[in-house]
């Protein structure tokens, strides 16, 4: 079915495009003007400014879509999410397979191996609604390439077709399966490596905390996690509030996709903003970690202030409760957890509202003992690696930051 509602969407595209795309576009790129924000040192301003234009009128050509009864926001925002394929790669060996109705692409060097070789799964991002293996095949062979590697890209369900947390099982059976094959792929058991962006890195926070209580498995070697997204306790943060207009991730789309992740009614946008399901109790108990007062002050100059506090709507906590499991928020996981983990490096970007929940993990890890290499991207925004190999549309951040996870992974 999904299939049919994309080519269903692309012949209404290709019908209605010639007056109604020029139109959207326009409008979406009059409304970004008018609402958007480009700070100053934000990575080629001009560039984002035309790319967050087509975002909003993908979206926008979605919701008009979604009204007509042709397919979903999400659905047309997949495709297009989905780029353009790259050319074959001739130094490298790709396989696709299905693990559990779950798609994996490998990648493997060409050249016969000299030794062990380190293994490393990726989870993509894209708010678990969107994003797919296709979306980010160049980030993956660059990492297969540069680290003589074998990366496997994992193409979990999406939601809200596939109910959450299903997500979290389908990368962990792929997890379960490469570990469980390493030798075929000539993978050395010390040196795997689970990584993602946005929320492929919380996928794979999460699959490493699942992995602590499987002691029949290797150890992961390190995670790498880029511009995570780890909690849903406190959208009141100083990287919340300074990036609130900066493209292409603001803070009522962060809610919006949470909410269509979790498949939950999106009126409670507004009330989640205001950080009106979270009880007093809960806030007591987790500002030891989730608190403006844990992030540096460096961080707070551009244009932080407290924010007052909010009254409790336990309906609203009722409905959305899962934002705050340690599933969904695992920032939230207890000492006694964090305190395993591997050693890890964390991509933060500083115009992005998520910069702060990469921070908080941050100094958690550190004060639990857990070795940290950080990366903080000054220019660098929210979803900047979904360009990453496209040439003149790529942004500089991008190809820094993916030079410095390869520099990272060849020092294991």
């Amino acid at each position: 079915m999904a299939f049919v509602y994309t080519t269903l969407a692309i012949i209404g595209i290709v019908v209605f495009s010639p007056v109604i795309l020029p139109v959207l576009f326009l409008g979406a790129l009059f409304y970004d003007i008018a609402k958007s924000e480009l700070p100053p040192g934000i990575d080629q301003p001009l560039k984002l400014r035309f790319f967050h234009s087509l975002f909003i009128s993908t979206m926008a050509a979605g919701k008009i879509l979604e009204k007509l009864g042709i397919c979903s926001d999400l659905s047309l925002l997949r495709f297009v999410s989905d780029g353009i394929p790259p050319w074959r790669d001739s130094k490298l060996l790709i396989k696709d397979l299905k693990v559990d109705e779950v798609p994996l692409r490998i990648y493997q060097p060409k050249q016969p191996p000299t030794g062990k070789r380190r293994g490393i799964l990726y989870f993509h991002g894209g708010a678990g609604t969107f994003g797919s293996i296709r979306a980010f095949e160049r980030v993956c062979r660059y990492i297969a390439r540069e680290c003589n590697s074998v990366v496997v890209s994992v193409g979990y369900r999406l939601a809200p077709e596939h109910p959450y947390p299903g997500q979290y099982f389908d990368c962990l059976n792929a997890t379960l399966y490469f570990m469980r094959n390493l030798e075929e792929y000539h993978v050395d058991p010390t040196l795997i490596i689970i990584g993602g962006d946005s929320c492929g890195a919380n996928f794979a926070t999460v699959i490493c905390q699942i992995l602590l209580n499987k002691r029949d498995l290797p150890k992961v070697r390190a995670q790498v996690l880029i511009y995570p997204g780890l909690q849903g306790l406190d959208f009141h943060l100083p990287s919340y509030q300074q990036n609130a207009s900066v493209p292409i991730l603001v803070p009522k789309l962060v809610i919006y996709l949470g909410l269509r992740y979790l498949n939950k009614n999106t009126s409670f946008l507004d009330d989640i903003l205001q950080n009106c399901y979270v009880p007093d109790s809960m806030k007591l108990k987790y500002k030891k970690w989730v608190s403006a007062d844990n992030i540096p002050d460096k961080f707070k100059i551009r244009g932080y202030k407290p924010q007052k506090s909010t009254s409790y709507k336990p309906e609203v906590h009722e409905a959305v409760k899962e934002l705050l499991t340690t599933t969904f928020s695992p920032l939230l996981a207890e000492d006694s957890i964090i305190c395993q983990l591997p050693e890890s490096y964390i991509v933060t970007c500083e115009f992005d509202v998520l910069r702060d929940d990469g921070l908080l993990y941050k100094k958690r890890l550190e004060d639990n003992g857990v070795q940290v290499s950080w990366y903080h991207s000054e220019s660098g925004f929210h979803g900047v690696l979904g360009f990453f190999g496209y040439g003149i549309f790529s942004f500089l951040s991008g190809k820094k930051i993916m030079d410095n996870i390869v520099n990272y992974i060849n020092s294991l």
